[in-house]
């Protein structure tokens, strides 16, 4: 489709790719590009994505592989695809899987593909401190309390681990979706929605059970949830944003599922109780009592053996949960999410400790099958001071975000809406 007018990406050397919104095949672009490539921003007339390691990684954990990446913008570019772009999504593409964190009898290891990455690994200052013993040219021993540690290494030197490792058992958990919520309402899971619980759960294959599933906003996450905890069936702790989160689910559990009201437990501010299925927040995770001191809540992790762990809203992941969650390895893991993008740039500790991208389907999809409304964006432009320009410049980019989200101008727009 090279040269066409109706081809909607322009792609250029250094791997960002814009989207002409007025191409006659626009919608149909940004279908192909959205698995392996990040939106960065989206004005009126042109969307701009990048291809990263992490996007690429991502695509290839949900089964994309190097060749439909490049087959996809070939489609869709309006001028040739330049020859580095292909270079680099094919490396980055086949680093993938090529480092295994297996478990042989009670052994955990880390398997390499060949010597010669097994070599860079153990002389990476990263992922050479937590490969213990060398057991043969390409065969590591892993101590299993650094399990998340080494994945967090091996993303950061490039050759990303498939934790094949399995996971542990938690106690059973008597639970099924309803076919009428408690009202009496005729209930189903929507065919997306169940997909995406399988597509994490894998049939509770070694494959499965971490990663995160990616739906817009109002498509129905909780109920993914509920359905991942089906399949699943065993204890689980959910971590939301706020008290208001917890009571939906709780809500949503006794209207939609079978669990019994007593088997749900609050651990908020309010109550500190723990059950079969136990709600909580990131607030009350991470609180304690001066800066310096400990968090004597992330207990809760350690509080019974879950055999589920679901981070809701997984994107707004504090750092003290991460070094929690980098311990917990061995317990299924399950990201509810609706961007993968992180005002502190930290998407490749979501990869690696809470799992790669699962699912992802467009908005456009399921605003064309109405499971969503339909979306009217509106560009403003709102002016920012000379002072608070110089301040924006100067500033590292998690800054950036605060200061042009505390413009007053920006401020007052909003009141006026």
């Amino acid at each position: 489709m090279t040269g066409s007018d109706d081809a909607a990406l322009i792609i250029q050397s250094d791997s960002t790719v814009l989207l002409d919104v007025h191409a006659r095949r626009a919608d149909e672009a940004r279908a192909a590009l959205a698995p392996f490539a990040e939106l960065v921003k989206s004005p009126e007339h042109v969307h701009t994505f990048r291809l990263t390691p992490l996007s690429i990684w991502n695509a290839r954990a949900a089964g994309l592989s190097a060749q439909q990446m490049v087959a996809s913008l070939r489609d869709h570019a309006r001028y040739p695809l330049p020859t580095s772009v292909e270079r680099e999504i094919l490396d980055l593409a086949t680093r993938f899987g090529r480092v295994v964190i297996e478990r042989r009898g009670d052994t955990l290891l880390c398997s390499c593909s060949d010597q010669a990455i097994a070599e860079l690994l153990h002389r990476d200052r990263g992922a050479g401190a937590y490969l213990a013993d060398r057991l043969d040219d390409t065969t590591f021993r892993v101590h299993p309390g650094v399990r998340g540690l080494l994945k967090q290494a091996l993303v950061a030197a490039g050759y990303p681990a498939e934790d094949l490792a399995g996971y542990a058992s938690g106690g059973a958990l008597a639970i099924a979706l309803r076919d009428k919520t408690s009202s009496g309402v005729p209930f189903v899971v929507r065919e997306y929605q169940r997909q995406a619980a399988e597509s994490f759960f894998v049939a509770g294959s070694e494959r499965g059970g971490s990663g995160v599933v990616v739906l817009p906003c109002g498509a129905g996450k909780t109920i993914v949830g509920l359905a991942a905890m089906t399949l699943v069936g065993q204890t689980t702790l959910v971590l939301t944003t706020s008290l208001t989160a917890v009571k939906q689910w709780r809500r949503e559990l006794c209207d939609k599922t079978t669990v019994l009201p007593n088997d749900i437990a609050e651990y908020t501010g309010e109550r500190k109780d723990t059950g079969p299925v136990t709600l909580t927040t990131y607030q009350i995770l991470t609180w304690r009592s001066d800066r310096e001191g400990e968090f004597p809540h992330l207990q809760l992790f350690r509080a019974q053996p879950w055999g589920l762990i679901i981070y809701d809203e997984v994107h707004l992941l504090p750092a003290p949960v991460f070094r929690a969650t980098a311990e917990i390895q061995a317990r299924r893991r399950l990201g509810l999410t609706a961007t993968l993008v992180r005002e502190d740039g930290r998407e490749g500790d979501v990869f690696a400790l809470v799992g790669p991208k699962r699912f992802d389907v467009p908005w456009r999809d399921l605003e064309r099958q109405s499971w969503i409304a339909s979306a009217s964006c509106i560009e403003e432009r709102i002016p920012m001071s000379s002072r608070m320009r110089m301040e924006y410049a100067l500033a590292d980019r998690r800054s950036q975000f605060r200061i042009a989200a505390e413009n007053p101008p920006l401020l007052h727009a909003r009141v006026a809406r």
